[in-house]
């Protein structure tokens, strides 16, 4: 049905969204993008589903967003460009506004984008051998869509702390800066995202949607205005020197002209 995720349901209506590009760290494709848009609105359709679990195969959660995705946006327009940039706004979107409760399964590292993602979660667990990153800035580029998701997660105090270091940072930090509610070991993951399931199978799905939708209406606004601001600031930093610079020292193997250390 899908060719970079999968569903499964159980019985119970609990259902688990998996990233399934394991071979690529679950690095975000424009495929895998519009992958999660559908099957995050086929998921809020299904009156069975209770409750969904955001997980990924492999050794990674998501590695941030495909590189050979980026590049080939070198070679497009920048009204072209600018609809690629808002391909992973409009998913964190349908994560974000999903009526079922959100579970995040941390199971490995997550950058980037892979960031953006837990962030939308209700709640996210991670192993507590995991790395966490915003590693835009290496690249020349900046963390504009998954920003609002963060912020909100995050609280900007927070946020600035990892923001625009590209430093990467271990759970235990990933806990105190309010991306993840627990860390826990890998032997002890499915337990811990099982007692974040059960409580909901015993409230009113309907009650539970409305409280989930009152909390992001009295929560910081993310709405179609901040968005497009999001995509106007990603998409303006594809036009600089410097995003040109980071994405061709990645792929050259050298480090980027204004690396000192």
């Amino acid at each position: 049905m899908y060719e970079t995720v999968r569903t499964e349901t159980d019985a119970r209506g609990v259902a688990t969204l998996w990233l399934a590009r394991s071979e690529k760290h679950n690095a975000m494709s424009a495929q895998m993008l519009a992958d999660l848009v559908a099957a995050a609105k086929a998921l809020d359709a299904d009156d069975r589903v209770r409750v969904v679990v955001l997980a990924a195969e492999g050794k990674s959660f998501c590695a941030g967003g495909d590189l050979a995705w980026m590049r080939a946006q070198f070679e497009m327009g920048a009204a072209t460009r600018k609809r690629e940039s808002a391909k992973l706004s409009t998913m964190l979107q349908a994560l974000d506004t999903l009526a079922k409760p959100l579970i995040g399964r941390v199971q490995g590292n997550a950058f980037g984008g892979g960031v953006g993602m837990a962030s939308v979660c209700d709640v996210a667990v991670g192993v507590d051998t995991l790395k966490m990153g915003f590693t835009e800035a290496r690249l020349g580029i900046i963390p504009a869509t998954i920003g609002p998701y963060v912020l909100a997660r995050m609280g900007e105090g927070r946020a600035r702390r990892v923001f625009m270091s590209a430093r990467l940072f271990g759970a235990a930090e990933a806990v105190d800066l309010g991306l993840l509610a627990r860390a826990v070991s890998a032997d002890a993951l499915d337990a811990a995202i099982e007692a974040e399931v059960v409580p909901y199978l015993s409230c009113a799905p309907g009650a539970v949607a409305a409280a989930k939708q009152l909390a992001r209406d009295l929560g910081p606004r993310i709405d179609a205005q901040v968005v497009d601001h999001t995509i106007a600031a990603l998409a303006d930093r594809w036009e600089t020197e410097e995003a040109a610079e980071g994405i061709g020292a990645f792929f050259d193997k050298r480090k980027a002209a204004w690396v000192t250390g």
